[in-house]
């Protein structure tokens, strides 16, 4: 798309923070209007049904790009087959102090430490009430930083019953290297116990609302073969409906010697595609088919997006590949999808 390599040329000279506020101010007030024309395109049709969901392309928004669901409908018109908000917590929070936030151009990365700032969940649900378009929405929940990790299984129920009957499904974020703690919630007693208590709220909510909404656990690249065991043990156990992988690394061996690669934060783009790939074909291997997975993670063109497919992913889900290649990015996984 000529506009966005234009745009994005003026938005690559700004800091990262504010390029991405300007851009989700944009988005938010041409995504129903004529101006939208500058970056809405036709996708073709390539329907994929995954966690009982009918998706219209397997090609989604990432989670941290939209946080406060205030552009759903601007994304909508870019073609996305899904886009999911977040990560939202109960409370609003700035997240941590700027700058938070670094592009590694010449590795097509970056490097965020933002640390779920969100307006609250109580702003999400006006955002998400508000939207006109009918774009499967997916909503990403964390806990508050200063709720201590043996409570964050509660900010997780709140956040779960307050967006529940307006999400297509929800996922659960126990993977940012940006909150301290809450990766710990990735082992052990401490997931059994948060898988089973949103599974009991979720029976109750969908009785309640008559709605089966349902719920994926989104992990961590940094992890040994034996904790992606144990995680696909514990989905199982709990009958989580789906598993998206993955979120950022901590790893910085690829971008050594780059300017911004000793930031602290978390990395994602082009360094993330082999390792995030590698997390999803063992998580497949150990969930054998019973537990669908969403994959995440370094996808910057259609062939690092069929990788992640030909290992075991149902759907995909792109944004630092999207900063980087823009909306072109869509198309061209929605059509290698449909010819392979």
């Amino acid at each position: 798309m000529f506009f966005y390599k234009v745009a994005q040329k003026v938005m690559f000279q700004m800091d990262p923070e504010i390029a991405h506020n300007i851009a989700i101010g944009s988005l938010k007030n041409t995504g129903n209007n004529p101006l939208n024309l500058f970056y809405s395109q036709k996708v073709a049709s390539a329907p994929v049904t995954c966690m009982g969901i009918n998706f219209k392309n397997p090609v989604g928004l990432a989670a941290g790009l939209d946080k406060d669901g205030e552009s759903i409908d601007a994304f909508h018109a870019m073609g996305f087959g899904h886009i999911e908000v977040g990560t939202v917590t109960p409370r609003p929070q700035p997240g941590n102090e700027q700058p938070r936030l670094f592009r590694l151009k010449p590795a097509k990365a970056i490097i965020n430490r933002m640390g779920f700032n969100n307006k609250g969940v109580d702003n999400l649900v006006r955002n998400l009430m508000a939207k006109k378009s009918d774009i499967i929405v997916g909503v990403n929940i964390g806990k508050n930083k200063d709720t201590p990790v043996d409570e964050g299984k509660n900010d997780y129920l709140i956040c779960m019953e307050k967006v529940y009957q307006y999400s297509d499904y929800i996922a659960v974020n126990i993977s940012s290297p940006n909150t301290p703690g809450l990766r710990t919630l990735q082992y052990g007693e401490l997931l059994d116990d948060l898988l089973s208590s949103l599974k009991e709220k979720q029976t109750e909510l969908a009785k309640k609302y008559n709605k089966y909404v349902p719920i994926a656990l989104k992990i961590a690249p940094d992890l040994t073969s034996e904790e992606i065991e144990k995680i696909a043990e514990s989905l199982l156990k709990s009958k989580f409906d789906g598993a998206i992988a993955t979120n950022t690394t901590l790893t910085r061996d690829a971008v050594v010697g780059l300017d911004n690669a000793n930031e602290a934060g978390g990395l994602s783009g082009k360094p993330l595609t082999d390792l995030s790939t590698q997390v999803i074909r063992q998580l497949a291997g150990y969930l054998n088919g019973e537990i669908p997975i969403i994959g995440v993670g370094g996808i910057n063109s259609a062939e690092d997006a069929l990788a992640k497919f030909d290992v075991g992913s149902e759907l995909v889900q792109i944004y630092t590949g999207f900063i980087y290649q823009g909306p072109g990015l869509i198309n061209d996984i929605v059509n290698a999808y449909k010819a392979k």
